[in-house]
């Protein structure tokens, strides 16, 4: 196994080691006690939420490949959004639908690599807007729980090496104008800043890009405070919220499986420095893990589909595509 598959396994291995561990701390009950309340009303609410935070996304990802120059029209989008995002939930490492989408609207532009930036730019759009909100909720609502992370932030040992990074950053960003050198590395680097500009901050785009962007968000806040109900919450929304959006924070840690793992350790830390217990915090995110699982079944009926009508040798290209995009982001490579 290559270095970059070692990594993966050692990113898989370390979130099954936070699932042990709250095994162990809070017993398996707390994992089983929510989904044995999940009804059917709850399912259909949450397949409404994930067609809403799909739809947007994939509309999302249709902005940002116009901004790079590609054609991507809305209806496949979703389609390969839904695919995505089972495939994401079902197999390890949480990338690998990501992986799928891009490969395959890249071949189908006639662009890879372009196909490959627009992915990532627009996941990379809807990390940021995450983490904006989690800054707001830091400085607009006040917690117990959230004051170490705010002191974690205000700390010197923080603070100083983010605020120095603004200067370098700008001071990147006049050289790279100022001197235009004729090294590769250069040359990538400002092709990358340019058409991050032009994808997420295009005068056509970017007010697309927001607003699908807090709509999705909004989602993701709806699932998590609906699993948290299942799950017998019944603290006030106000305060589920800053909770909801640390374990949110979470997700975007490289060290799960499937999406679980970091998610599952934060919400039980959170819910049980709020002082509704850390069991209740554990079940909330196993319940939400559920529900968003459920929300992405339409990607298992488009997968299918798609196998149907097309022979399967007719995929070879492809994979062999997919397994060398993965090498390159460090992710395990699936069996063809």
């Amino acid at each position: 196994m290559n270095r970059p598959g070692w990594a993966a396994v050692l990113r898989m291995l370390a979130g099954a080691g936070i699932l042990a561990a709250l095994v162990q701390h809070l017993g398996s009950a707390a994992f089983l006690a929510g989904v044995r309340r999940i009804d059917p009303g709850t399912l259909l609410a949450a397949l409404g939420i994930g067609l809403l935070t799909t739809v947007f996304s994939a509309w999302r990802w249709c902005l940002v490949a116009r901004g790079l120059g590609l054609r991507l029209p809305l209806g496949p989008a979703v389609a390969d959004y839904y695919r995505a995002l089972f495939l994401n939930a079902a197999l390890p490492g949480g990338v690998l639908g990501d992986v799928h989408r891009a490969v395959r609207h890249g071949r189908s532009a006639g662009d890879l690599g372009r196909g490959v930036r627009a992915v990532i730019l627009e996941r990379t759009a809807g990390q940021l807007v995450l983490l904006v909100a989690g800054a707001g909720v830091l400085v607009l609502r006040p917690s117990p729980v959230l004051a170490p992370v705010a002191h974690l932030l205000a700390s010197p040992a923080v603070a100083l090496p983010a605020a120095a990074a603004v200067p370098a950053v700008l001071a990147a960003a006049w050289w790279l104008r100022r001197y235009r050198g004729a090294s590769r590395g250069e040359r990538a680097l400002r092709t990358a800043l340019s058409e991050a500009r032009r994808a997420l901050l295009g005068r056509d785009v970017w007010p697309g890009v927001a607003l699908s962007s807090v709509v999705v968000l909004a989602g993701y806040l709806a699932m998590f405070v609906l699993a948290a109900r299942v799950a017998g919450a019944t603290a006030p929304t106000a305060e589920l919220v800053p909770l909801v959006v640390l374990a949110l924070l979470a997700m975007a840690l490289p060290l799960n499986i499937g999406g679980w793992g970091p998610r599952e350790g934060v919400a039980a830390w959170a819910f049980g420095a709020a002082g509704l217990g850390a069991a209740q915090g554990l079940t909330s995110a196993v319940v939400y893990g559920v529900l968003a699982f459920a929300a992405s079944l339409p990607g298992a009926a488009v997968l299918l589909l798609r196998r149907l009508a097309r022979p399967r040798v007719a995929d070879r290209p492809q994979v062999q595509l997919e397994k060398r995009v993965l090498a390159e982001q460090g992710a395990p490579q699936r069996r063809a």
